[in-house]
């Protein structure tokens, strides 16, 4: 190189989007909403993974007044909620949804990242 030419730096590979944390359907943020303003008012939904159940993981979720330092922030459709930094890797592209059925109502998820579940539903693995 002669002294008035520079060097081009190379440049770096494109980075593959990740997909977000955790989605929610329009039922499941109506349904947090709700609980946001009734009951739960001042308290953020809170989603971990435990080990339980026959397949080894169980979803857990529960009421908190605040973030902990563990805790990742997600916000979709305008509601909050957080999710344990160590269930991360368990829930990464996950979609919750709110169902009511004849005798029964709750929160379910749809996780790309489950392998199976037991026979009752209550734990998976992946």
């Amino acid at each position: 190189m002669t002294e008035h030419q520079t060097a081009t730096p190379a440049k770096a590979p494109a980075r593959r989007a990740l997909p977000p944390l955790m989605t929610l359907t329009d039922r499941a943020a109506a349904r947090l909403e709700k609980l946001y303003q009734t009951k739960n008012a001042g308290h953020l939904l809170r989603i971990a993974v435990s080990t339980k159940g026959c397949s080894g993981h169980a979803y857990d979720m529960s009421f908190v007044e605040k973030a902990g330092p563990g805790d990742e922030v997600v916000v979709d459709k305008g509601v909050t909620l957080l999710v344990d930094r160590k269930a991360t890797l368990f829930l990464i592209g996950s979609v919750m949804d709110y169902e009511v059925r004849q005798l029964e109502s709750g929160f379910t998820f749809t996780n790309p990242n489950e392998k199976g579940r037991c026979g009752c539903g209550e734990s998976f693995h992946v």
